[in-house]
């Protein structure tokens, strides 16, 4: 079935807000393969216009994150996609401009969902880029890029939008999260201070330059460029919750509120010759003020070649499941509680799925089960009917052993991210291979798992990396780091760094802890500080 855009009211040059919310409400309605069409040209939404809904995504604004008078994780969509099986759109190098703050897509129960040739874009978003111009002993002037309005208020700063007024001075501990580029290196992104922690008062000096007093400059430098924005996880770019076969191609984000693509509880994704970097006319740094992509608790394949991303304040991908704590034992059930603040809400495990129990100390297995029910009590707890639980430890936790997706991430381009480029806390099979990770402030690729933090399951059972080339990490370019406070065996094993390029690093090149069947082989490295080893085994070199 062919479906026109047009033929709805989506059309372009205009407001499409109210009528792309009704035109995907119809699409669910039908049974039968369908694609939809866009004609070429821009599309104005205003985010009130889009439908609000409770939405629960992993590693977003918690609970205690929301401000009184908030509805905690109500949130709206742009391209709205629930219940809606066998749908192709095609874009045709449509543009989505966004005014106010939404998720730009929510894939919702879903399967077998195609989008092609489509960009999406925010018109002044909660992201302003502040560029040093002028000191003194006690002042700096900026230059407010040209994206972004302010105005001066009984002499006091804001910064404003279509749903947001904030006094970056009075705000700063809640408001605003700094990263920094220096004039000398505009690919390295860092984390840095808040630029307005210490100002005592701003000054306008109009045409788009500002005076900011403080009582030391220590730190500023002339040409440096700071980007500032509001640091709560809102809103996402494109999210999939509980669906199955979903593909993107040729799609571009220029800006997100927080994550650029994040999946949960979903089953393979192709994700092909995606952009998610500034757009070049506006002359921004950053096109996410968290991760590019978040892979949590998924399934099948995970797939992410050919595609270029650039300028994110947090990982371009981030793979991993979720420790439980086990809260409770009776019988032949176990109730287990989602750890992290940022992660609840969501039911990722299925009846017939293998469940480890997992030492949280040592992070090594002791034992399996299989489950034959599950059920979401409220937000944070999940009833499990399992067939044992003779290893199941009060305060130890489960890991999901039937949600770890096989993860291919294949010539792609990455490049100023402020923490790493990839982690992969997954015993899925592992293939990074081909890329050109241009600078990122952390390491490279790091290979992690904890039980007593951020909670991110779990043990590397199967990597490969190979032919990449590692231009910049400003720290050790491949961790092998699992966050064990006990070492009683090999938390990682089956690691094979093969072929790639090591050229400007901190430290040594690659590290390993508690692992084991590790080779590293036909790589080129910058100096001699190669390899640090702890408590690992059977690790093969060729150097």
């Amino acid at each position: 079935m062919i479906i026109n855009a047009a033929d709805y009211g989506v059309k372009p040059e205009g407001n499409a807000g109210k009528e792309l919310a009704a035109l995907f409400n119809k699409i669910s309605e039908i049974k039968e393969e369908k694609v939809l069409f866009f004609e070429k040209g821009n599309y104005y939404i205003n985010a009130a216009d889009c439908e609000e809904q409770m939405l629960y995504i992993t590693n977003t604004a918690g609970d205690k994150e929301y401000r009184r008078g908030e509805t905690p994780h109500l949130s709206r969509a742009v391209f709205n996609i629930k219940n809606t099986n066998n749908l192709k759109i095609e874009g045709n190098g449509a543009k989505f401009i966004i005014n106010g703050k939404a998720t730009n897509a929510a894939i919702q129960n879903c399967e077998n969902i195609e989008i092609s040739n489509i960009e999406i874009d925010s018109e002044n978003p909660d992201l302003h880029e502040l560029k040093v111009i002028g000191m003194g002993k006690h002042y700096v002037d900026f230059e407010v890029d040209k994206n972004s309005r302010y105005l001066f208020e009984n002499g006091s700063l804001y910064f404003t939008g279509a749903d947001y007024k904030v006094n970056p001075i009075k705000k700063y501990r809640t408001a605003w999260h700094l990263s920094r580029v220096r004039e000398n290196n505009a690919n390295k992104m860092e984390r840095t201070h808040n630029l307005f922690a210490l100002a005592i008062k701003a000054k306008d000096l109009k045409n788009g330059k500002i005076r900011i007093y403080y009582f030391s400059t220590a730190g500023f430098q002339p040409g440096d460029r700071y980007c500032l924005f509001d640091n709560r996880r809102q809103y996402v770019g494109i999210f999939a919750d509980k669906s199955k076969n979903i593909t993107l191609n040729n799609v571009a984000q220029h800006f997100n509120y927080a994550l650029a693509f994040v999946a949960q509880n979903t089953e393979n994704i192709t994700l092909n010759g995606l952009t998610f970097a500034p757009d070049r006319k506006t002359g921004r740094l950053m096109a996410s003020l968290a991760d590019f992509l978040q892979i949590c608790m998924c399934r099948g394949t995970v797939s992410i070649e050919n595609s270029h991303f650039e300028g994110a304040c947090d990982d371009c991908l981030n793979v991993h499941g979720v420790h439980f704590k086990i809260d409770d034992i009776i019988d032949n059930k176990i109730t287990v509680k989602f750890m992290h603040p940022q992660t609840h809400g969501y039911n990722p495990v299925r009846k017939g799925d293998e469940i480890a129990f997992i030492d949280k100390k040592s992070l090594l297995e002791v034992g399996k089960t299989t489950v034959l029910s599950s059920r979401l009590i409220g937000e944070y707890h999940i009833e499990l009917e399992v067939d044992s639980t003779e290893k199941a430890v009060l305060g130890d936790v489960i890991e999901n052993i039937s949600a770890c997706p096989d993860i291919y991430f294949k010539n792609n381009t990455v490049n100023r991210i402020a923490t790493r480029a990839i982690l992969i806390t997954n015993r899925g099979k592992t293939v990074i291979e081909g890329n050109r990770f241009i600078s990122n402030s952390m390491s490279g690729i790091l290979l992690s798992d904890d039980a007593l933090n951020w909670y991110e399951s779990g043990m590397c059972k199967d990597v490969v990396i190979k032919n990449n080339i590692f231009e910049h990490c400003g720290e050790t370019a491949i961790r092998i780091l699992p966050e064990n406070k006990e070492h009683m065996g090999y938390v990682h094993s089956n690691i094979k760094i093969i072929n790639n390029d090591f050229r400007d690093y901190n430290g040594t090149c690659i590290t390993a802890k508690s692992s084991e069947n590790i080779e590293i082989t036909g790589n080129c490295f910058a100096d001699e500080n190669k390899l640090e080893l702890k408590n690992c085994e059977n690790v093969k070199t060729d150097f």
